[in-house]
């Protein structure tokens, strides 16, 4: 596997404020085009878990054949919708660059895990509501990611809620906004198929947040693969040391390349 690198997602300096919105690319060196994957770590927005839900998830991507990228992305104080931006400058930002990249650019991911899954599920249901442009090429480029991989989800913000993940994605609209920006009310025909994972122990995002989902996506019929573990705690990562949960990337892929069409070498 390449080095890793890192890019600017914005070239407005008034969005660069350390610590700047970031892309970090994580690229298999052979030159055949690949599937992609974008990883958004958590932290309830209020922070970025890279060191857990970023580097080691991208590079489990690259061990199972993809393209992978990890979004940095701004959180509070700063509120919706800019990390919403983030996300959608991202994939962007991939799609301008898949020749260079060596990525397809119609098959590609966005893996997202607790608050990271609530960004991730903005990508797939807000794309025709925020103003992702920057003034440059990419412009020109779909937001709408071609498939979703949601890992223990913050998904509502009024039934089972995280509500600090709210509070601090939309602060003093919380209760104005709360509602809107629960996501499993947004889902329409349009919203990518999904692959959403949760543990029935999760002590901290019900699970009950990607039953929602899923319900959602159902009734529209949307593809969507659903599975609750019966244990483990919140934040289980790979599930390394377990039987059932270190499972979900392998399963994760099957479901792109057998729903979603994607095609790895």
């Amino acid at each position: 596997m390449g080095a890793p690198f890192t890019i600017l997602l914005w070239k407005d300096s008034a969005k660069n404020k350390a610590p700047a919105p970031e892309l970090c690319g994580y690229l298999l060196p052979e030159k055949a085009e690949r599937p992609a994957v974008l990883v958004i770590p958590g932290g309830g927005y209020g922070g970025v878990c890279e060191a857990t839900e970023g580097e080691p998830i991208a590079r489990k991507f690259n061990e199972l054949g993809f393209h992978a990228f990890v979004l940095h992305y701004r959180v509070a104080p700063h509120r919706f919708p800019e990390p919403q931006e983030d996300v959608f400058r991202a994939i962007r930002l991939i799609r301008a660059n898949a020749e260079r990249w060596n990525v397809i650019p119609n098959q590609l991911a966005v893996c997202g895990f607790s608050a990271g899954g609530h960004l991730a599920a903005s990508a797939g249901t807000l794309f025709d509501e925020v103003n992702a442009d920057a003034g440059d090429e990419a412009d020109c480029r779909e937001m709408r990611p071609n498939a979703l991989i949601l890992c223990y989800p913050v998904i509502s913000f009024t039934d089972f809620p995280h509500l600090g993940s709210g509070q601090n994605l939309l602060g003093e609209r919380f209760e104005e906004c709360r509602e809107r920006y629960s996501l499993e009310k947004r889902v329409t025909e349009k919203t990518p198929p999904a692959f959403v994972w949760h543990t029935a122990e999760d002590q901290t995002v019900p699970w009950q947040n990607s039953v929602l989902m899923a319900e959602a996506l159902y009734a529209k019929k949307i593809p969507c693969s659903l599975h609750i573990f019966p244990h483990g705690p919140h934040g289980m990562l790979l599930g390394i040391g377990t039987q059932d949960v270190v499972m979900w990337p392998e399963m994760a892929k099957r479901f792109l390349i057998r729903t979603c069409g994607f095609s790895v070498p």
